[in-house]
This record gives structure tokens, C-alpha cells and sequence, in this order.
């Protein structure tokens, strides 16, 4: 049965493409077919950390959304891609980073039930065991709808004030939406702060369940969306709380 999963945060600067970049490698690494759809269009980024370049985008999410392809036309298989042992495979569908087509789709903006039409038809043709939603930050009418279809929701927030609050919105549209499974990932924790104690008063404040509490890394700083950190640090303490939300989400 496939799963789809949104990653998301009320803010910019989380983390979140980075976070859903490593996740789906790791599922591929279990073997899995995973999809993942860049939907941040006004700023796309996710297809520089799967190291596929604009000369290779044949086509794109927007090409779909102003009907010049099927969804799946717009896949592309980065696997080879990605380093590392991948007994699986991962398809990117990237947003595209022409000046011209972005302002287009914020001028013009597009038929989110298509949207919708998308992530089910891609499932279904590249035989997908997950699709991963890379959203926009914030919330817009894409981001209810993908979180409306999910079957797991992973919220992403930095200790930070503005976070906290933001994210209190998102943990309450969720549930109203009865999102099957919610986690929190606490991404860039400071060396100093206590983990456990982030995790059990994140937990308290939003009546939700703390995946993972990942610390500040000089190592991800240093590789710079270069590639993925699971793969190029595979025994990292980040890899491995990256790897605990992982399987809490195939659970």
C-alpha cells in the first residue's frame, strides 16, 4: 500500500528540503520506490541536493500544472544520482527554476484539484511505495491539500520563537484535517540545549508526537545541499535520527 507523506514548515530556513531529500534516500536504501514532488514553486531548490541539473529537466511540475505532460513525464529517475548503495529507486519532479515560468505561475496560478490529480496518478504509473511532498512554507490552498491526502505529516521547526508559534497553527489544521500520523522533527538544536527536554516540552506544548530532535551540524553547513547527508554521513547522530523518523513513518 503506498503512502504519502508531506513534509512541511510554517517557516523558511528549516531545513525541509534537506530533510526530505535524506528521508527519501534512506527509504530507497530499504529498497523502496519513492517519489518526490517539489511544490515550492516560487523557490525551488530540493532538485540541487539530487544533484540534477537544470539541463536535465526535460520537464517539470509547472509543465504538468499548464498541461504539456502527464505527471509521470515529468519524473526524473535521480537514483544514479545519489551515492551510496540504493537497493531502490527516486523519481524527482522538480519545480522549475526559470525566472520566467515562475512568474507565470504566481501571475497565472494553477488548478489545485489538478495538483491532487497529480500525486495519485504518479503513484499509481511509477508503482511508487511513498511520495514525498516537499510544500511550500506557510499555509496556501496547495499545502491544505497536501496535507488533507496524507497519510503521515512530518512538521519541521527550529527552537525559535517565531517557529513555535508558527507551527501551532500547522498542529492545529492537522488535526482538524485527522491526518492519520503527525510527527515533529526539532531540526538545528544548539550543542548546549538538553535533547530530551526539547523533545518531552514539544511534545507537551503541541500534544504531538516529537519524531526526531536533530542537533545543529557543522558537517551539513559544510556540505552546503551538495548532496545527501545520510549518504556522505552515515553514521552521523543527525543520520541517525534521521533514520529513527524514518522508520516511525513506515510503521
Amino acid at each position: 500500500m503506498s503512502k504519502i507523506i508531506s513534509i512541511h514548515s510554517f517557516r523558511g530556513g528549516t531545513g525541509k528540503s534537506n530533510t526530505t531529500a535524506n528521508i527519501s534516500a534512506l527509504l530507497a536504501m530499504d529498497g523502496a520506490r519513492v517519489g518526490v514532488v517539489d511544490t515550492d514553486i516560487a523557490s525551488p531548490g530540493i532538485h540541487v541536493l539530487f544533484n540534477l541539473d537544470e539541463s536535465e529537466m526535460v520537464h517539470s511540475l509547472n509543465d504538468y500544472l499548464w498541461g504539456k505532460c502527464a505527471i509521470e513525464d515529468a519524473a526524473h529517475d535521480v537514483t544514479g544520482h545519489l551515492g551510496g548503495e540504493i537497493k531502490g529507486q527516486v523519481f524527482l519532479i522538480p519545480s522549475s527554476i526559470k525566472a520566467g515560468e515562475i512568474a507565470r505561475i504566481l501571475r497565472e496560478g494553477y488548478d489545485v484539484g489538478l495538483l491532487n490529480d497529480g500525486f495519485r496518478d504518479v503513484v499509481e504509473k511509477l508503482k511508487l511505495d511513498y511520495l514525498l511532498i516537499d510544500t511550500h512554507p506557510g499555509l496556501n490552498e496547495e499545502t491544505l491539500l497536501s496535507i488533507a491526502i496524507s497519510d503521515a505529516l512530518v512538521i519541521i521547526l527550529r527552537p525559535d520563537s517565531q517557529d513555535y508559534q508558527g507551527t501551532a497553527v500547522t498542529v492545529d489544521v492537522a488535526k482538524k484535517l485527522d491526518v492519520p500520523k503527525m510527527l515533529i522533527l526539532v531540526n538545528k538544536v544548539p550543542s548546549t540545549f538538553d535533547f530530551e527536554d526539547v523533545r518531552a516540552r514539544v511534545e507537551q506544548t503541541y500534544g504531538a508526537t516529537v519524531g526526531a530532535v536533530l542537533g545543529h551540524s557543522d558537517e551539513m553547513m559544510t556540505l552546503a545541499s551538495s548532496g545527501i547527508f545520510a549518504i556522505r554521513f552515515p553514521d552521523h547522530a543527525v543520520t541517525k535520527g534521521l533514520r529513527s523518523l524514518v522508520n516511525q513513518l513506515k510503521d
